[in-house]
């Protein structure tokens, strides 16, 4: 069976074998270790019925279903998205190479070790600079077509760097429908898709399988089909509803083609959707089954972040506490344009599709989760947090006197040495909930307000 690599929006995409090059820069955490998220993504993901794999090679699977040639076969669409970040790159002449190797399965049960269908494909990554290897973003999809009956399937996928030694691995089971008579498929989110003229065919799909939309600046797309349509058959509603079932958006459009295969690309603006997870439908005008996908709204594509509240809360410390006041006031239905506003006015590089200054403040927030947690709860809500947060890396920390000052308290000592700031924390309940001296505090509060000022 062939298919086709596309590249689009700088999102590199792999299937049959083939690779190209994804030329979009951007910064990312320090490399080791794939990047843990502000909440479990992999929750989220699931419940939209996605396949995540985990560990040192965290990847989102999805697996999609279109009408084979008859009856008795169902054209199936199996993806994979990953990031550069999590991916070991080897130096060879002007490029950087990182090799992966992807495998899926499709067997009767989680106990069988034979399978129905089985794939597995050798790919490589190529980039210009080092750079573009700590992409944290969607960079990489691997995607390929393979041909199922129809039927219940436990699917199982890995990913495994075959420059290092990390892998993942998820599995679930799926159903592959009989497409038999007059249907309609489930929407598919893709990133750029062309219908075919019939069953035989292959569509040209670059599927989305992450399903994912950012709050506010772009537009989310689904790949429909319908077959069987008898002449004249009239348009398909598509419309969102959220998950108490309220109507949030709703079009309808025709579907070109002819009776044996008919397609249409639902095109989802989001400026009335509220970020969290949402429902498309999709049902002919006329009448008959409706198809439902999920899929997610979030304030960025890197970053799974679903609540407003949260998002509120989370900006407590970032610098441009006007934009965050503005966003607070705003009303829900002006939410995403002051959220477009917020993000052209902060974003330190228009010319790339990041928010660097953004990614750069909740990965300072990630990285005060994990070492302050001693504290019990959130560690970028602590004290040493909002500094950590705010001023970054300090470059002396120290713990003094064995960590016990005259009076029985436990000290903790950061300085900064080109803001001339010394802080001192003290440990006043012996349970490690550090806390600035009222000195220290007021220090604090005077060079932030310099910083911030000098920023642009």
């Amino acid at each position: 069976m062939r298919c086709a690599t596309l590249v689009v929006l700088a999102v590199l995409v792999a299937g049959c074998g083939g690779m190209q090059q994804a030329g979009r820069p951007g910064t990312a955490p320090r490399r080791g270790s794939a990047a843990p998220r502000l909440f479990d993504a992999s929750s989220v993901y699931r419940s939209m019925g996605a396949l995540v794999g985990g560990g040192a090679l965290p990847f989102i699977a999805s697996v999609r279903y279109l009408a084979g040639p008859t009856p008795d076969s169902t054209l199936t669409l199996f993806s994979v998205s990953l990031t550069n970040q999590t991916l070991t790159f080897q130096r060879r002449g002007s490029e950087f190479v990182a090799e992966y190797h992807v495998e899926v399965s499709f067997r009767t049960d989680s106990t069988s070790l034979v399978a129905v269908r089985q794939l597995g494909s050798d790919e490589q990554v190529r980039v210009r600079n080092f750079q573009e290897t700590l992409r944290t973003d969607e960079s990489v999809i691997y995607q390929q077509f393979l041909m199922l009956p129809p039927g219940v399937y436990y699917v199982i996928a890995m990913v495994r760097d075959r420059n290092g030694p990390a892998f993942a691995r998820a599995e679930r089971a799926d159903t592959a429908p009989r497409f038999a008579g007059p249907a309609l498929t489930k929407p598919i989110a893709v990133y750029t898709a062309e219908g075919r003229p019939a069953r035989t065919a292959i569509p040209k799909l670059v599927v989305n399988p992450r399903a994912t939309l950012p709050y506010g600046p772009d537009s989310m797309r689904f790949y429909v089909e319908r077959y069987g349509a008898p002449p004249g058959a009239g348009p398909i509603v598509a419309r969102v509803v959220d998950g108490a079932g309220h109507e949030l958006w709703r079009d309808s459009l025709r579907l070109a083609g002819g009776p044996d295969v008919s397609s249409a690309t639902i095109v989802v603006v989001p400026a009335n959707l509220p970020v969290g997870q949402a429902e498309l439908q999709t049902l002919p005008l006329a009448g008959g089954d409706t198809t439902r996908t999920r899929f997610l709204v979030s304030f960025s594509n890197q970053w799974v972040i679903t609540n407003f509240e949260e998002m509120m809360s989370l900006l407590r410390f970032f610098p441009r506490q006007e934009w965050v006041d503005s966003l607070r006031r705003a009303p829900a239905d002006r939410r995403p344009d002051v959220w477009r506003e917020f993000w052209k006015a902060t974003d330190p590089v228009p010319m790339t599709p990041e928010n660097e200054a953004i990614d750069d403040y909740f990965r300072r927030v990630q990285q005060a989760n994990i070492r302050f947690a001693d504290e019990g709860g959130p560690g970028w809500q602590t004290e040493r947090g909002e500094v950590f947060i705010t001023l970054g890396e300090p470059d002396e920390m120290l713990d003094l006197s064995n960590g016990i000052d005259r009076s029985g308290m436990r000290v903790l000592r950061w300085t900064y040495a080109s803001e001339r700031l010394v802080l001192y924390f003290q440990d006043q309940t012996g349970f490690s909930r550090y806390r600035l001296t009222p000195t220290s505090r007021a220090e604090f509060q005077r060079v932030l307000m310099r910083v911030r000022q000098a920023r642009p």
